[in-house]
């Protein structure tokens, strides 16, 4: 199983842009020297208050050149926000850059508030999603083409550089609603999964139907599952369960009230279910969330529960929220860190 982790370069209270660029890479440094996997980006816009990573492949390029083994991810570019031939060269340059090492995770991202600054329809953000992963897959055939939608149109392009990895990089989609699952199956789509709108008896539901799906279709293999979740590990189980109470508190807090302000946004099918979701975050007890929506504890605890995971989900890979919520001091999150990459992935590989 993989492991990495997920980062936001998040803003401390009082604190500087700098000094949330500073933290972000120091970690980044960390994580290369003792062994992670991979790094994966946000992407979150006009939010001073909770962090400085609006521009995701551009630290996806700063990563690529102070590493020289760990995979840097995008978790997830927020394709309707960009033109599809910019992010293409975009994605290849950083390809280039860090020699193959870049994967690709895409969305559209739930929440509307980006597209409204950005004079962009959310209504229309499904089919930008559409067409910008149709004109990415053309592009990367490596011959001149041209596209007709409905949201794009070209002519006759050619984009440069081309990909390091061939035919392209990885490309991963984000699956947050039960429909999704078995789309995605039927196809053969690698996705990333989450507990902030499901719990983990439904998303073992959801990640059945997915690979049923994959197989009906005749994909070789089963499917590709990461999963994205809050983890922490403490120097013992008590202390990895009580030092992030305070943060994970404020990250369910946060995700009840853009839940809550988004509902009327997409419709009424939509508008339910993050009802739906917010009531239920808000009525979590703690015991709750650290059984069903986060990985805390030991680091012999953690294995037992990502062996838990691996058999009661079949994941592939876990990116861990090391400070979801923003509140967990800088070295306890690096304590952490080693804790995981020196403790927990040992059993793993």
């Amino acid at each position: 199983m993989q492991f990495g982790m997920f980062m936001e370069f998040g803003m401390r209270q009082g604190g500087t842009h700098a000094e949330a660029f500073r933290e972000g890479f120091e970690l980044v440094d960390a994580a290369e020297e003792w062994g992670l996997d991979g790094a994966w980006l946000a992407e979150l816009h006009f939010n001073p208050g909770r962090s400085v990573l609006a521009s995701p492949i551009t630290i996806a390029s700063s990563i690529a050149t102070r590493t020289k083994r760990m995979r840097v991810g995008m978790a997830v570019y927020v394709l309707p926000l960009n033109n599809p031939l910019r992010i293409a060269e975009e994605v290849c340059t950083v390809d280039q850059i860090s020699e193959g090492r870049l994967e690709l995770g895409i969305g559209r991202s739930g929440f509307p508030g980006a597209y409204d600054r950005y004079g962009i329809s959310y209504n229309d953000s499904r089919q930008r999603f559409k067409e910008t992963l149709e004109v990415l897959e053309k592009v990367w055939e490596g011959e001149p083409f041209s596209y007709q939608g409905e949201m794009y149109n070209f002519e006759n392009v050619l984009v440069t550089p081309e990909p390091y990895q061939k035919p392209h990089p990885p490309i991963r989609i984000a699956a947050t609603t039960a429909e999704t699952f078995p789309y995605m199956g039927q196809q053969g789509r690698p996705i990333f999964v989450g507990l902030r709108g499901m719990n983990i008896p439904e998303l073992s539901v959801c990640i059945k139907e997915y690979r049923k799906a994959w197989e009906e279709a005749g994909h070789p293999g089963g499917g590709d599952v990461s999963l994205r979740m809050p983890v922490y590990a403490g120097a013992t189980e008590q202390k990895g369960i009580d030092e992030p109470f305070d943060s994970i508190s404020a990250y369910f807090g946060r995700m009840g009230t853009l839940y809550r302000e988004s509902a009327g946004r997409a419709g009424i099918d939509a508008t339910e279910l993050r009802n739906d979701r917010a009531e239920r975050l808000a009525a979590l007890s703690y015991d709750q969330v650290l059984e069903t929506k986060v990985a805390f504890g030991s680091a012999e605890g953690l294995v037992d529960r990502f062996h838990q995971m691996e058999e009661e989900l079949g994941i592939n890979s876990v990116v861990a929220e090391l400070n979801a919520g923003g509140l967990i001091p800088a070295d306890k999150v690096q304590q952490s860190l080693k804790i995981l990459t020196h403790k927990v992935m040992p059993a793993f590989k």
